[in-house]
């Protein structure tokens, strides 16, 4: 019985930013579960060898999440090719370290942008083409959209994740009665290049002693929890925001 509600046999899911880190591990843990998976990237030469690489079951679209008209147009071509959409993963997203004085406004925009506005997006027109029944959004969040995470300059990932996270409440109200659950997984920090890009190593030490396990995490750590949320054994969960940070925001 338990096993069963993890499978996904015969789903569709879409994995924004699915090319790499997070993303990736997300991808080869719903098909290792059985769905059809749609990797929607803006990295075209690494989303193809990543669909390439499973040997079937995978495909790749190119996909703006900051641009409303191509990820309507994206969601109802899989809708039409592969007759709805069952699940979708948003985990695009970009990080700024710089300090809030000095941060220009096209930066900011671009973060909030990506991270809060293509979350947004997406789950909108995925909710469009869910099948009869429901189906499930999980948003890739962070603890840094519910804690302050100091001494790290990042005010703009910070708010576009707390958006983030009231976006997923928000929703997971207004898509109930579609029976189309919403749930955000808030990941500590992980060991991937959107987490080390353009931060210096001695934060990367810092970060292990501030987090009570005593390590970064894994993408598969990640993609396991994001997979269970996807699932029908997680049938009466939504509007949750799951922490899975390594203990970090429990000090």
């Amino acid at each position: 019985m338990y096993r069963e509600l993890l499978e996904l046999n015969g789903k569709v899911a879409v994995v924004t930013g699915g090319s790499r880190g997070i993303g990736l591990a997300v991808v080869s843990a719903l098909r290792e579960f059985g769905a059809h998976v749609v990797i929607a990237d803006l990295l075209d030469e690494q989303g193809e060898a990543a669909a390439a690489s499973f040997g079937g079951g995978v495909e790749y679209v190119h996909l703006d999440v900051t641009d409303s008209r191509s990820v309507e147009e994206m969601f109802a071509d899989v809708a039409s090719r592969h007759g709805g959409v069952d699940i979708l993963v948003t985990s695009a997203g970009i990080a700024n370290h710089q300090p809030s004085l000095e941060l220009e406004r096209d930066a900011w925009d671009r973060v909030l942008a990506v991270n809060a506005t293509g979350t947004f997006w997406c789950a909108r027109e995925a909710a469009r083409h869910m099948r009869d029944g429901g189906g499930s959004i999980v948003a890739i969040g962070s603890m840094s959209g519910e804690i302050a995470n100091a001494p790290q300059r990042q005010a703009a990932y910070n708010a576009s994740k707390g958006a983030v996270h009231l976006a997923v409440k928000s929703l997971a109200i207004e898509f109930a009665e579609q029976g189309i659950r919403v749930n955000a997984v808030a990941p500590g920090y992980v060991g991937t290049e959107l987490t080390k890009e353009g931060v210096p190593e001695d934060w990367w030490d810092d970060w292990v002693r501030r987090t009570p396990i005593g390590r970064l995490g894994r993408p598969e750590e990640i993609a396991s929890l994001v997979a269970f949320l996807a699932s029908d054994a997680a049938s009466y969960m939504t509007g949750s925001i799951v922490l899975i940070d390594g203990g970090y925001a429990a000090w």
